[in-house]
């Protein structure tokens, strides 16, 4: 069941996405996710869903590996949701008024539907975009993209190459410890240990005890990854250098240009919205 988990994975392409820089797929991303908190309306989330199925469709990869990074995140988009739905006020009469005591009652709004499908839209988005870049980037990439981009941060004597190291680490090690973790439950269910049945509460107690030996595995790996970094006399960032050199091509100037038109159209969109107001089976999409 952690195998759905894609967040950090790499997957395997020879795509026009491949092969970008990863500096610039880096910064891309970035501009994505500032970008679509600028988007308030379903038209704006429309035009994010044709850009994400073209990159989707570009990048080569499955789409069913991008829709996996989305299980990890499904608890949050429905906590999210309900405390939107539940929480939300409106200015209008509620859709449904349910009294639980003469203090409380559930009083779920117009404006508190809209607010939670768009936040819902947003946060789903956003993981599928940075989703899109591990995928189509190696981790080895993507710390050199890191270190490369945070080279200006060394005259105030940022630690640059360690902020890129632990970076790398960390994106390892997720993959190592997905795995480690399915190790660890099916050698409990193999001991009659029950994952699947239950309360949320009691599947949350049987997994207590695959804590522990996870945590021992990690510190483990962490320990012999220090060990064999020493062996090889690691020195940090002294006189370092790269085996592959990261240069910018016209694959890097098309996306660039590419993502820059499609925020273009998106505000050009946005500006059009008061000549479009007068239609008026238009405005619910403005909300």
């Amino acid at each position: 069941m952690l195998r759905d988990v894609t967040f950090g994975q790499y997957y395997p392409g020879n795509s026009f996405v491949h092969k970008m820089d990863a500096r610039v797929k880096l910064v891309l991303v970035l501009l994505y996710m500032v970008g679509i908190f600028f988007i308030v309306s379903f038209v704006g989330f429309a035009f994010i869903t044709v850009f994400l199925m073209t990159v989707i469709l570009v990048s080569r990869v499955p789409l069913k590996s991008i829709l996996k990074s989305i299980k990890g995140i499904i608890f949050l988009l429905v906590l999210t949701a309900l405390l939107n739905v539940f929480f939300n006020k409106g200015e209008s009469d509620p859709l449904v008024s349910l009294k639980i005591t003469e203090r409380w009652s559930i009083e779920i709004y117009k404006e508190g539907l809209i607010f939670a499908a768009k936040m819902l839209l947003r946060l789903t988005y956003l993981v599928i975009g940075s989703s899109i870049l591990t995928l189509t980037t190696t981790p080895v990439d993507l710390t050199h993209a890191v270190e490369s981009l945070l080279k200006p941060l060394r005259i105030i004597r940022f630690p640059v190459h360690e902020f890129a190291l632990i970076m790398s680490l960390t994106l390892s090690f997720i993959p190592s410890l997905i795995e480690e973790t399915d190790r660890i439950i099916r050698a409990q269910k193999a001991r009659g240990a029950d994952f699947d049945t239950g309360g949320l509460i009691k599947r949350a107690k049987a997994f207590v005890p695959i804590l522990i030996p996870l945590l021992v595995g990690g510190f483990r790996r962490a320990e012999e990854l220090a060990n064999a970094m020493n062996s090889r006399c690691y020195e940090g960032a002294t006189k370092r250098t790269q085996m592959r050199v990261m240069k910018l091509g016209w694959r890097d100037a098309v996306g660039l240009i590419f993502v820059l038109l499609f925020f273009a159209t998106i505000f050009v969109v946005y500006g059009m919205k008061d000549a479009w107001g007068a239609i008026s089976w238009l405005d619910w999409l403005y909300f």
